[in-house]
């Protein structure tokens, strides 16, 4: 039988489809780069959104719109028909918005997030991030989310170690937890029926620069162990025949003293109230007419009414440390007026940082105050990443802490290197992020 000769239609003729690596490295700000250069890396700088916290900014990179319309305003949100904050919920319905990838994946490319926050749901193909169980009688028992089910103990299987908890986040938190990741990221990328477009997550950076800011030798050594990582993921990628993108979200900047307590304020003027249990407290939450859910530097105000919001306001711009307190004209202005939003927006002083506690003597802190406890604090603690006394409770003291972020201006600027060229290099992350989608839309 004779073979029938096949004739080709070049119109049907496609080159090879492109692949891109995205790592997000917390806490890779110009200020540190420029102190600590990696060896073989060319960085460029761009403005964050704001606030400049992880939530917002990964929020906006993979919509390429503002908190406004993405509605992740901060790390955490105060839900009012709950009358209940939570950080760290990792629901990707909480992000608004079209996805910079979803014109490629509808037209058939494969798309992968580890460790990226608001990831849980989402419309992709491959998914792992740290979703631990807590046991009724108190601990947790260590795990992974993973999409598909059984990836995560595959990649368990072939790292040779599960993904320590203790090591992303708490005093023991460490370059381990980036290093375990650089070692995930980078099987995922030799595996068979690897992601078109992989996004991944570095956190370790950010530990010591908010224990130690990001000048003096251990910033240096973090940066140093970074360059290491970077590097490996460039070489795994390439050897995968992908392009890469290495970003920060926020530079992190020298702070000092204690921190600015909103809540103490609010509560002395009567506006939060607390409910004691024994001798210690805890907020009341539906009896409070002000409370103010921190973060870093940021502060949203979730008030009952506007007398209670203008009588906030007037007690918070008192407040030393405080250096605007914004209300819904201001907020427009900054592109972060959505209906999750406060009433009012504080913005702490350069070199200060805001904390949640609302308690005037230690006696009155509420039991999960020396815990790391995420999920029950009415905002972001750093204060979680030093061991108190005795341990191993966590510290209350908070001029401990020597970084912050999520101010917008000057200094602020993160940075960027990529393997990627563009005819006008993105001057801010949303810039980034569109550079990025056309990217991935031409290559699909």
């Amino acid at each position: 039988m004779a073979l029938k000769r096949r004739t080709l239609n070049p119109e049907r003729l496609t080159l090879p489809m492109k692949k891109l690596l995205i790592v997000q490295v917390a806490g890779l700000g110009r200020n540190v780069v420029s102190r600590h250069p990696i060896d073989g890396m060319e960085f460029r700088f761009m403005e964050p959104v704001f606030p400049a916290v992880t939530c917002t900014v990964q929020a906006s990179f993979r919509t390429g719109l503002l908190p406004c319309d993405h509605g992740m305003v901060a790390n955490g949100l105060f839900f009012r028909d709950l009358r209940k904050p939570m950080f760290w919920e990792q629901a990707s319905s909480l992000v608004s918005g079209e996805r910079i990838w979803e014109k490629a994946r509808r037209a058939g490319r494969r798309v992968g997030m580890m460790f990226w926050q608001q990831s849980l749901g989402e419309q992709v193909d491959l998914v792992l991030s740290p979703k631990p169980v807590h046991k009724h009688g108190g601990g947790m028992i260590q795990d992974c989310y993973s999409q598909p089910h059984d990836l995560y103990a595959e990649l368990c299987a072939e790292i040779g170690s599960r993904f320590n908890l203790m090591h992303y986040w708490g005093p023991m938190a460490s370059r381990k937890s980036s290093d375990w990741i650089v070692a995930a990221l980078s099987a995922v990328l030799r595996r068979a029926d690897a992601p078109d477009l992989l996004l991944g997550y570095l956190p370790h950076l950010d530990y010591d620069l908010q224990r130690h800011g990001p000048k003096g030798d251990r910033a240096r050594q973090a940066m140093a162990v970074l360059g290491e990582q970077l590097s490996a993921l460039r070489t795994a990628a390439e050897a995968a025949g992908y392009d890469w993108l290495f970003f920060g979200d926020y530079a992190v900047r020298n702070v000092s003293g204690e921190a600015v307590l909103p809540n103490q304020a609010l509560r002395r003027a009567g506006l939060m109230q607390v409910r004691k249990v024994g001798r210690k407290t805890y907020p009341d939450f539906f009896g409070s007419r002000a409370v103010a859910v921190v973060d870093h530097q940021v502060a949203h105000v979730y008030c009952t009414d506007q007398v209670a919001a203008q009588k906030a306001r007037e007690v918070l711009e008192r407040v030393e440390g405080v250096d605007q307190v914004a209300g819904a004209e201001a907020q427009a202005e900054w592109g972060v007026d959505h209906p999750r939003a406060g009433q009012l927006l504080l913005v702490a002083e350069e070199g200060r940082w805001f904390g949640y506690p609302w308690w005037e003597e230690r006696r009155e802190a509420p039991d999960y105050a020396t815990h790391v406890d995420i999920h029950n604090k009415p905002g972001y603690d750093p204060c979680e990443l030093f061991f108190g006394w005795p341990p191993p409770s966590v510290s209350l003291d908070t001029r401990r802490i020597h970084g912050s972020h999520g101010r917008s201006g000057r200094g602020t600027e993160a940075a960027w290197t990529s393997s990627l060229q563009w005819d006008e290099e993105p001057g801010t992350l949303l810039d980034l992020s569109h550079r990025v989608r056309e990217w991935i839309s031409s290559t699909s």
